[in-house]
Order: structure tokens, then sequence, then C-alpha cells
């Protein structure tokens, strides 16, 4: 049986992962841009993705290992863009902006979390748990630069 210390943290991380869902899914039944909708319909789905995992480990089911590590780009655009507020009306780029401060939350919650842990195979889950936050934040940072930014013709 595991320390309940572990299984308060394994909890806590599928509250935080149910309430992202959430998020995501009333993002996409507020927004009216179908591609925006679409979008939070995925990451919506990802999340459902990450505390299934999670309640798998909780149950005993698999280790760390079968979450992969991925480099990820950092392009650092909700560490430098203010958060727009959700709106029926929003722009897709705001959505997407939206998302990327809501991966970001998340990247840090796990990886201070993490940082809290000795070496072992909780503290390996939750450095791969942040890596997926990471990567979504990655993911909606780089629809929000193509929707905000489109390349034009002269270049």
């Amino acid at each position: 049986m595991k320390p309940p210390r572990f299984a308060d943290i394994i909890e806590t991380a599928i509250r935080r992962e149910e309430e992202a869902y959430a998020f995501y899914r009333d993002i996409a039944e507020k927004v009216d841009d179908p591609a925006a909708r679409e979008t939070c319909d995925w990451i919506a789905a990802e999340e459902q993705k990450h505390r299934q995992f999670l309640v798998d480990y909780r149950d005993g089911k698999y280790g760390a290992a079968p979450m992969r590590m991925a480099d990820v780009v950092l392009y650092k655009i909700a560490e430098h863009q203010k958060e727009p507020e959700v709106e029926k009306e929003m722009k897709r780029e705001e959505v997407f902006l939206v998302a990327s401060h809501r991966e970001l939350r998340s990247y840090r919650f796990y990886t201070e979390l993490a940082e809290q842990h000795d070496d072992g195979d909780l503290k390996e889950m939750l450095i791969r748990i942040a890596n997926e936050e990471l990567k979504h934040k990655e993911k909606m940072e780089y629809l929000y630069a193509n929707t905000a930014f489109p390349q034009t013709a002269g270049g």
C-alpha cells in the first residue's frame, strides 16, 4: 500500500486534470468559432487521458514509464502576453492564449510538486506529467502565433 502522502498527491493531480477538462469544455461551449471549439475539445480529451493515466497509476497498473519525455519548443508567449477573459465572442487566437496560460499554470504546479520530492517513481511521474503540460502549452502557443500572426504572401 502506498503512503497516504502519495495518495493525496495523486488525488490532487486527478482533480486538477478533471478541472482542466471542465475548463476546456466550458470554453468550447462558450465560443462561437468552430476551430477554437474543436481545439478546446481536443485538449479536453488530452486532459481526460492524463486523468486516466493518473487513475491507472494510483491503482497500480503501471509506473511512470508509459509517459515519454519529449523535447519542447519554449515559445514563452504566455509568459509575455496578458491572459484574456473567456467570452463568447472571443477571437480564435484569444482562446489559444487562454489555453497557453492554463497549461503554463499546470506545468508549474507539477514541476513545483516534483521539486518537493526525493528522486523516485513519484518525482519521475510528476516530472513526466509536467512535460505533458508543457507540450500542450507549446501546441497552444504555436496555434496562437500562427493565428494571430498569419504568414503573408510577402514573407
